[in-house]
């Protein structure tokens, strides 16, 4: 959800002058359907959310998590590693 917020904000909210509700809605209406329907997604194999979901394939957002950086079993492995440690 962090990396769906800071998406809103660099591509849709900082781009923008909203000078009131009525725009900022506007302003993130649009980037919401834009972000579902013609944004490609990797955790989805290039797919949109909505071409996912046509498809009738399950959308595990968290299936590509051990790939971020900030996800705790991936910094202790690579601790782990440094460290001579192998995972039992």
């Amino acid at each position: 959800i962090e990396r769906l917020w800071r998406s809103l904000k660099y591509e849709a909210i900082y781009l923008h002058e909203l000078t009131d509700g009525f725009v900022a809605e506007r302003v993130i209406a649009e980037w919401i359907g834009f972000y579902n329907t013609e944004r490609p997604h990797s955790a989805l194999a290039g797919q949109t959310p909505v071409e996912a979901h046509g498809a009738g394939q399950p959308v595990d957002m968290m299936d590509k998590a051990r790939a971020l950086h900030t996800f705790p079993q991936a910094q202790q492995q690579q601790q782990d590693k440094k460290n001579g440690i192998q995972a039992t």
